[in-house]
């Protein structure tokens, strides 16, 4: 069987995993298609620390071709796009109706995979880069037929977490103003998030000039270059400032943008000892500083609910597909992803 693996020196592209059968409560996928997200290259530059070898990706979506004593919810031949987030649904978070604070999901790897007879991790309880994968039953959601499976493969993060920053944990209202900080994967997103949210100005920056287009696709009403500039189109600041670039002067600038009541909400991903400073008087006038993990998204419910929208035209699935590859291809796709050549590279199988 074909996956990345990376082995704590170099991800490339193996044919000798295997993979355990299902056990009770889990669910056999086979991937056919998977997105590339800086968190899988994340793990590689060891921004994201993690134990290795293990097999990367998790952001995908396929069909299901096994599952385990107790899964009732689907069935082997259903297309189902995948979450990352393996909550077990019955600790106080999880009946909170908060999975993403599930403790039971964080730091707890699983190694359904081997190789050469030894055991390899499983990334973000996921491993969307090879032919199969093996979730908990709660991480597969049943998606229409007729969702190409490229674009699904997309929801379970990026959507999951764009929009869910911006729905859930945001929860940006009718005509508020909105600053997105990078118009990546991520920041597209919090961009169409907001647009089905109705803010009224939904301000977009990026060095790149190139995103521009895209970014007024998804959403966004105003382009800027440099954060600085937003205080000429909008003096008084935003209501929301969400940063997804993971870098901590722009950490700053978000907060340094809020208007009366404002709320910065950071989703991008900067190194795990990095620190991020602001002016603590800033703050008086009833702002936060919000971080969020997975878009506070309950995925079953999420993914469904994207699905539908997808379906009737308000969210964007299609357009956020900027390359494929095969996934024998992956070096190229993520050279393309570091270099900002794409938004979002999506692996085939």
């Amino acid at each position: 069987m074909r996956g990345v693996v990376y082995d704590g020196t170099r991800a490339r592209v193996v044919d000798d995993l295997r993979l355990r059968d299902p056990g009770p409560g889990e669910v056999r996928v086979a991937l056919a298609a998977a997105g590339l997200c800086h968190s899988d290259l994340s793990v590689v530059d060891g921004t994201i620390p993690f134990p290795v070898p293990v097999v990367l990706g998790h952001e995908g979506a396929g069909t299901v071709e096994a599952v385990g004593d107790g899964v009732t919810h689907v069935r082997p031949g259903d297309h189902v796009a995948l979450s990352t987030l393996a909550n077990c649904g019955t600790c106080a978070e999880c009946d909170r109706g908060r999975p993403t604070m599930c403790r039971a999901a964080i730091g707890r790897p699983g190694r359904p995979f081997s190789r050469g007879g030894r055991p390899v991790f499983q990334f973000a309880s996921n491993s969307a880069f090879a032919d199969r994968t093996l979730v908990r039953a709660v991480q597969a959601v049943r998606i229409p037929e007729d969702i190409p499976l490229t674009s699904a493969a997309l929801i379970g993060c990026g959507v999951l977490t764009g929009v869910g920053a911006v729905l859930n944990r945001a929860r940006v209202g009718q005509g508020d103003t909105v600053l997105v900080i990078g118009a990546g994967g991520i920041g597209l997103n919090v961009c169409q998030g907001a647009r089905i949210a109705g803010a009224s100005s939904i301000v977009a920056v990026d060095a790149n000039p190139a995103k521009e287009a895209v970014a007024r696709r998804f959403g966004a009403t105003d382009f800027l270059s440099s954060v600085r500039e937003l205080r000429d189109l909008l003096p008084m600041g935003v209501d929301h400032a969400f940063e997804c670039v993971g870098r901590v002067e722009l950490i700053r600038a978000a907060i340094d943008s809020l208007d009366r009541h404002g709320q910065a909400v950071l989703l991008g991903v900067p190194p795990a000892t990095a620190e991020a400073s602001f002016l603590v008087s800033s703050l008086y006038l009833d702002k936060s500083v919000l971080g969020c993990r997975y878009g506070s998204s309950r995925p079953q419910r999420d993914i469904a609910l994207y699905a539908r929208l997808y379906r009737e035209g308000r969210l964007l699935l299609d357009e956020l597909v900027t390359a494929t590859y095969p996934v024998e291809d992956y070096e190229k796709a993520a050279a393309d992803t570091r270099e900002g050549r794409v938004a979002r590279a999506v692996l085939t199988f």
